[in-house]
């Protein structure tokens, strides 16, 4: 019998598919469940949903839930965090302040300064969950669903976890359907490999299970139709220039490169469709409404007790995995170790797992086609200042790793991005305790006045170099004498 820790139990819509999927598995229908969430009336709804699941289903599970990480980790063999440190009102925070600065994000919770921010937030809270876990149930594999995935990661490879810990996403799985219906083939019958960073992971290769035929060229070929190219402006964008096609929407991938959202002609040609097609502030726009719409609701008090198939969330089949010992593979976020051997080491990549009885099994890929990597590191840079900023607590750190990143750094100055920063960073401090006491210092660009005199610097052989072509530029020579004096 599993003990299952759930962090972040109030996440009404997360939780619900995770605890479905848990509860759907046999071999998991035993299983302890602890639901903790900091405040309680979602976490009241959570429960009494999951209490008619057991009831209704005759199950042997049990559920339990506390506003007490620590009673909630106690003895627990698998730990879920699907955590928003902040909420509503630090996403608000991330999606508007930018916004401002002409930063338009259609997502705002893995890259960009709504990333960074979320996970400076993020990592603060999993630093404290790691040493709990340390005292509490330091055999535990934590299941890491909280954005942004990499920092967070990454972050938890520093704090001792990075055997014990992996981030899950639904990437790869949600982009397989979508290319097994521009190829016509049910998804089981494409083999592939896919491998990167977390939003950012490459189908290295696709092929049809069975004859192994190369199914790239005809992916290609239905890209460059119109009715398959509006669905995905900017991925196919990206293949068509780069080779490969990636996982995550054309909205969240819009905000990792500086071509897409960097000015309204580009947003009108290539983010023109709506909700995460693009459309800016769609998931704050979303997120605002179900708020909205559901504030002081049990809606879950209206769902059916009647359990769904699996969903396509990996949790409930490592789980199953961990318990039956029968292995299963996946992609999921892991530190690099040599996986991928043209990326750092030691930071977040997303590559093929296998799980059984006895853990994590990553796989070894190698070197990625260099156009892919060098995409890849432009954010894996962002991400690696994202966990050295909430770990330090540095605010130099914070706008730095907002200054590298691509869509901020194609729209605005870096006294822009250092304004930004320091508001942000002003906004959210309840949420940041690691920066209490540490501001942001200004430093605006410095006036120079017209009739300002450089001062005398010693001449630079490039300059000698230009002022030389300057003379022969200015000379009477004849312009073959000229050329032959060069």
């Amino acid at each position: 019998m599993p003990t299952i820790a759930l962090i972040g139990a109030g996440s009404l819509v997360f939780c619900k598919t995770l605890v479905s999927d848990i509860l759907a598995t046999p071999a998991l229908q035993d299983a302890e469940l602890r639901l903790m969430n900091r405040t309680r009336p979602k976490l009241d709804q959570m429960q009494r949903f999951v209490q008619r699941l057991i009831a209704d289903n005759r199950l042997p599970a049990r559920v339990s839930s506390t506003t007490d990480r620590r009673e909630a980790l106690r003895g627990a063999d698998v730990v879920i965090c699907m955590v928003q440190v902040g909420g509503f009102a630090a996403f608000g925070h991330d999606y508007e302040i930018p916004l401002k600065y002409g930063v338009d994000q259609c997502i705002g919770d893995s890259l960009g300064p709504g990333g960074v921010f979320r996970g400076l937030r993020h990592i603060h809270f999993l630093r404290e969950l790691a040493a709990d876990m340390a005292e509490l149930c330091p055999r535990a594999l934590l299941l890491n669903y909280a954005n942004p995935m990499a920092p967070c990661v990454q972050a938890l490879g520093r704090l001792g976890l990075e055997d014990r810990a992996i981030g899950l996403c639904h990437g790869v799985q949600t982009t397989l359907d979508l290319i097994a219906s521009y190829v016509g083939l049910p998804k089981e019958r494409i083999d592939y490999t896919c491998a990167g960073i977390n939003h950012m992971a490459w189908f290295l290769s696709l092929r049809e299970h069975g004859s192994g035929r190369d199914l790239y060229p005809l992916f290609k070929a239905n890209c460059e139709k119109p009715a398959y190219y509006v669905n995905e402006k900017v991925r196919i964008e990206v293949m068509r220039h780069f080779g490969y096609f990636m996982t995550e929407s054309t909205g969240h991938l819009s905000e990792y490169v500086p071509w897409f959202r960097k000015n309204r002609r580009a947003l009108d040609a290539y983010c023109d469709q709506p909700g995460f097609g693009g459309a800016s502030g769609a998931y704050y726009h979303y997120a605002r409404e179900v708020v909205t719409k559901y504030e002081g609701v049990d809606y879950l008090a209206a769902e059916s007790s009647r359990l769904p198939c699996r969903s396509v969330e990996f949790c409930s089949y490592i789980i199953e995995a961990l318990v039956t010992d029968r292995p299963f593979r996946l992609q999921g976020n892991v530190i690099n170790r040599g996986l991928i051997t043209n990326l750092p080491e030691r930071c977040c990549v997303e590559v093929p797992v296998f799980v059984d009885a006895r853990g994590l099994h990553p796989t070894v890929v190698g070197a990625l086609p260099a156009p892919c990597a060098a995409l890849n590191m432009s954010n894996v840079q962002v991400q690696t200042l994202t966990v050295e900023a909430a770990l330090s607590g540095d605010p130099e750190l914070a706008m730095q790793a907002i200054a590298m990143d691509p869509l901020s750094g194609a729209v605005c100055t870096l006294d822009e991005i250092r304004r930004m920063t320091a508001e942000l960073l002003e906004a959210q401090r309840e949420w940041l305790p690691q920066f209490a006491g540490r501001s942001l210092a200004p430093r605006p660009m410095i006036s120079v006045p017209a009739d300002v005199r450089p001062v005398d610097v010693p001449l630079d052989p490039a300059l000698a170099t230009a002022n030389r072509f300057g003379e022969l530029a200015r000379s009477q020579l004849p312009a073959r004498e000229a050329s032959s004096s060069v």
